[in-house]
């Protein structure tokens, strides 16, 4: 009934989403592709179609993105009834986690889209090389995303001869993917721009020679938890590779050579080195003084930066807009008084920093008034004076993370009053009390609150629903108490360990 109602009254529409509406069927896709025909996107992600579902969204002669995230009622029988005549238009089919679809169906899908430019298949079937050849079939093909696939023999090397016109690929946390097949895959990709191969344990320096001597002209290159890849061979993407807007090398050997190579993309946005043990406040002056443009830079848990390379980040990258210092536990309001004229600064993360102080935090309320987003989790020496010049300076914040921090009802309170506040975590404040958490819950238009559990029992059910029925939704959260901070390279350790079992 819904469905046909948006398609009786709204001929002209352009754009539909009907993410997680899982009442969907065929008879009211069926109105639609009869009324709607100027339809040009369409999600139907998480919802139930099957197969009778697949006749009304090919009729839709101007679909040009169609999105099939999650839908399980979809499986290669339903996709072999796809014939030559579906829509033409269609240029991005997103059928990721979609779990029963083998290759098989895959394949008719690459026969019956032909003028597809973007295609994502991530976390469905394993990629099989009669899979990988049938993608020859879309010549015009652009985008091709993999993620969480796995590779059986070949299947990786024959998209680098079924896919030579491919700008994206994308390999994010793929099995099977081995130094000869990508060295292969690149050497065929002239023209690729943007590469992931996030979690890809078993690529080596090998590889990333491959990568900068064939794809110079890259402009976004991830290879976040890359382990095998050493220091020297890093040096490689500064030294090939000048053309990097965004660059991910979280939880890899980067050292401050390293950073010194990649001083030389002039045109990084986007620098993620979190985790990376041996980077230094010498190696983050060279970016500061090579990248005016950077907007985003990832140092969580880089334990070696101090207050001095956060001061050189933010005089050389004044247009800074995220930076992430979680962890990093030398910063103090130093670097937060830096950090304050950058004006553009919207996401600050100082997780774990417990040198900062309310102080160092008034600097950035003063001076970053679009900060939206924060997290002073056990920053410890955070208290009530910060939160009283966050609701007096912070009107744009939406998310903060208050846990482990030194405020009391009365920061809490005051923190109420910002008014497009949405979404608070306040576990283990010990200075927070029931009425002082029911005050700020009925003055705050929130739409999430995380919370310890034992706080439920304490504040009544009433006053809960009442929240809940302006549209919050809590989280109850069962945590030990735990102040500890743990050095970075022990953490790396536990997590490498973690892994291995």
């Amino acid at each position: 009934m819904g469905l046909g109602c948006i398609a009786v009254g709204c001929p002209d529409l352009r754009d539909l989403s009907l993410r997680w509406c899982i009442g969907v069927t065929h008879l009211g896709l069926d109105l639609l592709a009869l009324k709607c025909k100027k339809l040009n996107v369409l999600d139907l992600s998480y919802t139930m179609i099957v197969k009778k579902c697949f006749p009304a969204i090919m009729k839709l002669q101007n679909l040009q993105v169609l999105l099939l995230v999650g839908c399980n009622g979809i499986d290669d029988d339903a996709l072999s009834s796809l014939d030559q005549q579906c829509s033409r238009s269609l240029q991005v089919l997103d059928m990721s986690n979609s779990c029963n679809i083998t290759h098989v169906g895959i394949m008719s899908v690459v026969k019956a889209m032909p003028n597809l430019l973007e295609l994502n298949l991530s976390y469905c079937s394993p990629v099989t090389p009669p899979m990988s050849s049938s993608f020859k079939l879309i010549c015009k093909l652009r985008t091709l995303k993999l993620d969480g696939c796995q590779f059986m023999a070949d299947g990786l090397k024959l998209i680098g001869k079924s896919c030579i016109s491919l700008r994206e690929l994308s390999l994010s946390k793929c099995s099977g993917v081995t130094d000869t097949d990508l060295s292969f895959v690149v050497s065929r990709l002239k023209n690729l721009l943007k590469l992931d191969v996030t979690c890809c344990r078993k690529i080596t320096d090998v590889s990333l020679a491959a990568i900068t001597t064939s794809c110079p002209s890259l402009i976004s290159l991830r290879m976040e938890s890359c382990s095998l890849l050493c220091s020297e061979g890093l040096q490689l993407i500064g030294k090939r590779c000048t053309h990097l807007e965004e660059l991910d090398l979280t939880d890899t050997d980067l050292d401050d050579e390293g950073l010194k190579a990649l001083s030389r993309c002039s045109k990084l946005s986007s620098l993620k080195i979190g985790i990376c043990l041996r980077i230094t406040d010498e190696g983050l002056s060279h970016i500061s003084k090579s990248c005016p443009d950077l907007r985003d830079i990832d140092l969580y848990r880089s334990g070696a930066i101090s207050d001095e390379g956060v001061t050189c980040m933010a005089q050389g990258c004044p247009m800074l807009e995220s930076i992430n210092l979680s962890y990093c536990t030398k910063i103090t309001d130093c670097s937060l008084r830096s950090l304050s004229k950058c004006i553009k600064l919207n996401t600050l993360e100082i997780r774990g920093c417990p040198m900062v102080s309310s102080a160092g935090l008034a600097e950035i309320a003063t001076g970053c008034r679009l900060l939206s987003k924060l997290d002073i989790k056990k920053c410890f020496k955070i208290n009530d004076l910060g939160m009283i010049f966050l609701s007096q300076f912070s009107h744009n914040l939406r998310q903060i993370n208050l846990s482990y921090c030194s405020v009391t009802d009365i920061g809490l309170i005051s923190l109420s009053s910002i008014f497009g506040l949405q979404n608070v975590t306040i576990v283990h404040l010990s200075g927070v009390t029931p009425n002082g958490l029911i005050a700020a819950l009925m003055v705050c238009g929130l739409r999430k609150v995380k919370l310890h559990e034992a706080f439920k029992a304490m504040v009544p059910l009433q006053m809960l629903k009442v929240v809940e029925a302006r549209g919050c939704i809590f989280q109850w959260i069962n945590k030990p108490y735990q102040v500890a901070l743990e050095p970075c390279d022990v953490w790396k350790q536990q997590s490498q360990d973690l892994l291995v079992q």
